[in-house]
């Protein structure tokens, strides 16, 4: 695993590496999901319905999918 190194800025914010970006389809208007973990902070793409499209069940299942539309429409509200 390659590790790169990042400067936060006075407002709290950081450049993920380009090559990072294009790897994960990190483009702008992504949503990025912030998460604690024992280890530090994850930094991750958020998957949107988009992603689940034709995906059939090797993603998702059929209640994991109307749980993410769920989720969906109440933050569309």
């Amino acid at each position: 695993m390659d590790a790169d190194e990042v400067v936060v800025t006075k407002k709290g914010q950081i450049t993920i590496p380009v090559r990072l970006r294009k790897k994960f389809k990190i483009e702008e208007g992504t949503h990025i999901e912030v998460i604690e973990t024992e280890n530090g902070i994850l930094v991750k793409p958020k998957k949107s319905i988009w992603d689940y499209i034709g995906s059939g069940t090797t993603y998702a299942t059929v209640e994991e999918m109307k749980k993410e539309l769920n989720k969906l429409r109440e933050e569309n509200t």
